[in-house]
């Protein structure tokens, strides 16, 4: 009864919280009880694993998005021109991602190579959670410790979004910290593909799927797809090398889409393998964690 509470909780607040203003911290805590609630209440297997992926994205998607409630109140903390000046530095004088516009791309059009790396972008949604998954079903003693990394660097990213939001270059070059030349010096490609490709459905998708435009610093999107490649490594050389050529070319389109800085990229990177590191000093902990979960399930069934 109380973990089906909680579970509900965390369910529901993340999706009332601006129609009745709840507390963030109310949140966060009740998104974060969500996992926990999940395995008390589901019997342990794989369903299990994989609920408490899912309640795990939920809480994260909460606390990824909610900065974001306040547009303007965090426009006005974001940090805009320290990711500019590390990656003038990394573009000999020229942020990378305006570098490889100006020489590629051609002001109001979007080649076929262009339209493969919005795409590589857009299939990110599920392209870490399904690595973890093929892990499950191809080496499942070895699920537990890759999706332990994989959500760990999830919501370490979402920390450093509260703490230090930071703009995309797109961003950056809308509001004119990149200059003001006509056109922009840095477009948002994978926004005008979305308005050719999808029409007015466009609108919705991207409301949905937009969330923080303003948590750039570091890139999940790279963080998470190499901890995805560090987890296909442990079930062979074949999904290992999909693995790492899907992160390179995301890597390439992240930029040249003007979706991140360089340095964020490598951010990212760092944050994984920070990560990955760190885990073995974890094992200890999560066992025993586990063990509570199942403590209590079993009281929860009257064992």
């Amino acid at each position: 009864m109380t973990a089906g509470a909680v579970l509900a909780s965390a369910a529901a607040l993340p999706l009332l919280r601006r129609r009745y203003a709840v507390p963030r911290r109310l949140v966060l805590a009740a998104a974060a009880a969500g996992p926990l609630a999940t395995g008390v209440l589901v019997p342990r297997g794989r369903r299990r694993a994989v609920a408490v992926c899912m309640a795990q994205m939920w809480a994260y998607f909460a606390a990824y998005e909610m900065p974001y409630d306040d547009p303007a109140g965090l426009a006005e903390r974001v940090h805009v021109q320290y990711p500019i000046d590390v990656d003038r530095v990394i573009g000999l004088g020229t942020v990378p991602s305006e570098r490889l516009q100006r020489r590629f791309a051609r002001e109001g059009q979007i080649n076929r190579f262009e339209r493969i790396l919005v795409w590589c972008h857009w299939v990110w949604f599920p392209v870490p959670h399904l690595a973890v998954l093929y892990v499950l079903a191809r080496r499942p003693d070895r699920f537990a410790p890759a999706a332990a990394r994989l959500y760990a660097t999830f919501d370490c990213g979402a920390i450093v979004y509260w703490l230090v939001p930071t703009a995309p270059p797109w961003w950056a070059a809308v509001k004119g910290y990149l200059g003001h030349e006509d056109p922009l010096p840095v477009r948002r490609m994978m926004r005008e593909y979305g308005e050719l490709f999808w029409g007015n459905r466009w609108g919705g998708l991207y409301s949905a799927l937009g969330g923080n435009p303003l948590a750039a610093m570091p890139s999940m999107h790279f963080a998470t797809s190499v901890m995805a490649a560090r987890a296909l490594e442990e079930v062979g050389p074949v999904p290992a090398a999909v693995g790492w050529t899907y992160t390179a070319t995301l890597g390439l389109a992240l930029i040249y889409l003007g979706e991140h800085y360089a340095v964020d990229l490598l951010a990212g990177g760092l944050l994984a393998e920070s990560v990955r590191r760190a885990a073995g000093r974890l094992t200890a902990p999560a066992r025993s964690l586990v063990w509570a979960v199942d403590t209590l399930q079993g009281l929860a069934r009257g064992r």
